[in-house]
């Protein structure tokens, strides 16, 4: 799949999540086989630039290209300068937010909340395209509700407007994550236009991609909710797309140090305190398919040190590839 000059390779990107695609998790997807990873959500509001968490969304040194930043906003011109600041520290691709189904969101009509207003939609899409010199792509749901679905509108709107690349969510707004994704849509859409369109909803395995680039005729799969916990799932898919065999799962070892190793670089990028707090949830999603999940989540949260987190989390995983159980009590 191409891009403006970016060759996407592997066709499997990870989808935009606020609060979990964030850089050292990006820098994880892709070196377990990411062709492409999307930003966590940042404010097109420029009050909020320069504060911890913007700054921290919108560091980028390191990073393998292309590095690729989801802007979300309702005001076209707030939203070009948002994309101008954005390519300045270090934007390669700027994507913008038509997806997002969160209630704060959508009641400021942002997110999936502008798709029931198809002018704005194009006067945002030509502005931003206008504004920067990198590709610009979009994302967006099948519509705000069953009976407003106008995801093949909204798509017309942006290839005219000079979208590089969409995403769609195979989804309407009202649905949230509830229900099933469905995939028809996205064929609608995919057959109607000239540019990529990545296939997103409920791909959680290699080979529920396979069936949905086959049903859709999409350019790539973009993965969300199934990389939490599982980052591997993406050289899976790529491996599966390009031999049709399928790995192995990843050895109890080697989930041990990539875990680890995210949880360093958690440390490190936000600092003890932060890092810590912000690594319970991942250290959840990877434990949640284990039979003591509950009580490893108990002793793990527990931790308010880098060191301490690291050694429980390391005990943990060393005592089940020992084909021991943990030893929680003792831990704590």
């Amino acid at each position: 799949m191409q891009i403006g000059p970016y060759a996407i390779e592997p066709r499997v990107v990870l989808a935009p999540m606020a609060g979990v695609t964030d850089k050292p998790f990006r820098m994880l997807c892709k070196q377990l086989g990411a062709g492409l990873c999307v930003s966590e959500m940042t404010t097109s509001d420029p009050r909020f630039w320069n504060t911890a968490k913007s700054l921290h969304r919108m560091d980028h040194a390191g990073e393998p290209a292309p590095i690729s930043v989801q802007i979300a906003g309702t005001v076209p011109e707030v939203m070009a300068d948002a994309a101008r600041h954005n390519v300045e520290h270090g934007a390669q691709l700027v994507d913008i937010n038509m997806g997002c189904p969160a209630k704060k969101v959508c009641n400021a009509w942002a997110g999936s909340a502008l798709m029931r207003d198809e002018a704005l939609v194009a006067r945002i899409l030509s502005a931003v395209v206008s504004a920067v010199d990198v590709p610009v792509t979009l994302k967006i749901r099948t519509g705000w509700a069953a009976d407003q679905k106008n995801a093949l509108a909204i798509a017309r709107i942006a290839q005219d407007s000079g979208i590089a690349a969409l995403a769609v969510h195979g989804r309407t707004r009202d649905q949230q994550y509830t229900g099933v994704a469905e995939y028809d849509t996205i064929a609608a859409v995919k057959a109607a236009l000239r540019i990529p369109v990545l296939a997103n909803g409920d791909i959680d395995s290699p080979q529920k991609a396979a069936f949905v680039l086959r049903h859709t005729g999409a350019d790539a799969v973009m993965i969300g909710r199934a990389a939490q916990g599982r980052p591997w799932i993406f050289r899976e898919v790529a491996h599966y797309l390009a031999t049709g065999d399928t790995l192995p799962e990843p050895t109890v070892a080697e989930v041990r140090d990539i875990l680890l190793g995210h949880l360093q670089h958690l440390h490190a990028f936000y600092g003890e305190e932060s890092g810590v707090r912000i690594a319970r949830k991942h250290l959840g999603w990877y434990a949640k398919d284990r039979p003591e999940n509950a009580a490893f989540r108990g002793v793990v949260n527990r931790a308010t040190t880098a060191p301490e987190q690291l050694r429980l989390t390391r005990d943990y995983f060393d005592a089940l590839v020992a084909g021991v159980s943990p030893e929680f009590a003792a831990a704590a």
